[in-house]
């Protein structure tokens, strides 16, 4: 049987698999973006799939803090529209 791995939401702090979690990843470029596929090379952060969950991360710079830079307001706000549309 197979172990599937469990990442922790940087939003609300809840444990779920990978699979259950958004991923958002920071390129080698610097760029911040979605990642569908939870492939793409660079550090990563996982968030649930709530707008809730992604506001408390906005609020506390979570994903400021993660990546170690400045996050641009047009980044999350593309979050925000990928969120609520459903990924």
């Amino acid at each position: 049987m197979k172990k599937i791995p469990s990442r922790t939401c940087i939003g609300c702090g809840t444990q779920k698999s990978k699979t259950e979690l958004i991923r958002i990843v920071k390129t080698q470029s610097g760029e911040i973006k979605l990642d569908k596929t939870g492939k793409l090379p660079g550090r990563g952060a996982y968030i649930c799939d709530k707008s809730e969950c992604l506001n408390l991360a906005i609020r506390s710079k979570k994903l400021e803090k993660t990546f170690e830079t400045k996050i641009e307001e047009s980044v999350y706000e593309s979050l925000k529209n990928t969120i609520n549309q459903g990924v």
